[in-house]
């Protein structure tokens, strides 16, 4: 307890202010108690049930103290100045290193005495906030999280292991060319990746291709064409900012536009209001506009269209392995020579192993 140790500025001082507290009262000069002996007190009364573990404990720190030397004593006393400025509190929370002789209670200062009106206004306002936030049982927790678990275990090459090989432990790189960016035919596992949410199916090159493919057909490519420029412009350069912008309404926006999109028009007053000083977000309400249509309207129909089906009976399937649960840590066995069959190998007798002629 820090309050019970204090900073060890000498060879035995920790120990030593609590066994002298202990031992003797001390008074100031107007007859009221030592601040110190006052909290000692304290100390005393919340710790009573183990305080002889503690005078104990405070009897071997001093023996202990008197036979290190003196390098050893600066070591500690470092390592413990520094314990406690690494592990402080942050500001205004309660701290024991803040009570102490001569100190007010930590927190003094934090409640006012008198509690006006603002101050039970403020409470009430806490509280009515509290109770409307929004709480999610611990069974829905439990269970949305077994779920992505289960959804998302065969994906995961750590957990599943890679397919046709593992690059990490083997110098076969057919897993990166089966999943690059430009892969002509995708994988099964990522074809049904693209179903787990829409972020996935925009974040793989590929899968925005076929979903570019699958708007054409609708007649609406034009919404995801709009999301792409309004993402080039939002990680493009500063000095290109202006001419994207521009570039971007005079496409998508403006009236009679050759790729108009449909936005509505709040979203078209706000957009409009912010193209008078351009800036690399000026977009982003239109964009997420236009995000939110496409994943609640195209979205569920690429999913249940020939297309995405087509894709999944089309997709590259890697030869089944034998699926560890962590697969970098195991070595390839090789066969090992019995013991018993050792000192046989030294007259020229073959040594027994599995039939393959390892050693």
């Amino acid at each position: 307890m820090p309050s019970t140790w204090p900073r060890r500025t000498s060879e035995s001082r920790a120990p030593w202010w609590t066994m002298r507290r202990a031992g003797r009262r001390r008074e100031g000069p107007t007859g009221d108690l030592d601040p110190g002996q006052e909290h000692y007190h304290q100390l005393h009364r919340k710790i009573n049930h183990a305080w002889d573990l503690v005078m104990m404990q405070a009897r071997e720190q001093l023996r202990a103290a008197k036979q290190r030397r003196k390098g050893d004593r600066l070591v500690i006393a470092c390592q413990e100045q520094t314990y406690w400025l690494v592990n402080r509190p942050p500001p205004g929370a309660p701290s024991v290193l803040e009570q102490g002789p001569g100190r007010g209670p930590c927190t003094a200062g934090r409640v006012p005495k008198t509690k006006t009106v603002d101050f039970y206004r403020r409470e009430v306002e806490c509280l009515r906030r509290a109770l409307g936030r929004a709480r999610v049982k611990s069974s829905t927790c439990l269970e949305a999280y077994l779920k992505f678990s289960i959804q998302h275990g065969p994906h995961d090459p750590i957990m599943s292991g890679c397919l046709p090989s593992n690059p990490w432990v083997t110098d076969d790189d057919a897993y990166w060319a089966m999943n690059a960016p430009s892969a002509a035919v995708p994988t099964r596992l990522r074809v049904e990746q693209w179903a787990f949410s829409f972020r996935e199916l925009l974040e793989d090159p590929v899968g925005r291709a076929h979903f570019m493919d699958f708007l054409g057909k609708e007649f609406s490519a034009e919404n995801l064409s709009f999301w792409e420029a309004c993402e080039e412009l939002r990680h493009g350069g500063q000095a290109r900012v202006p001419a994207l912008v521009d570039a971007v309404y005079q496409q998508f926006l403006a009236p009679g536009a050759a790729r108009w999109v449909n936005i509505d028009s709040r979203t078209m007053e706000q957009t409009l209001a912010g193209l008078s000083q351009p800036h690399r977000h000026v977009l982003d309400d239109a964009q997420r506009h236009i995000y939110l249509l496409m994943k609640k309207d195209s979205y569920p129909r690429f999913l249940k269209s020939d297309l995405y089906r087509d894709l999944l009976a089309e997709a590259v399937v890697p030869l089944e392995t034998k699926r560890r649960v962590f697969p970098f840590m195991r070595k390839p066995r090789h066969s090992s020579p019995s013991p018993a069959l050792l000192p046989a190998s030294a007259s020229g007798e073959p040594v027994g192993g599995d039939g393959d002629g390892e050693t």
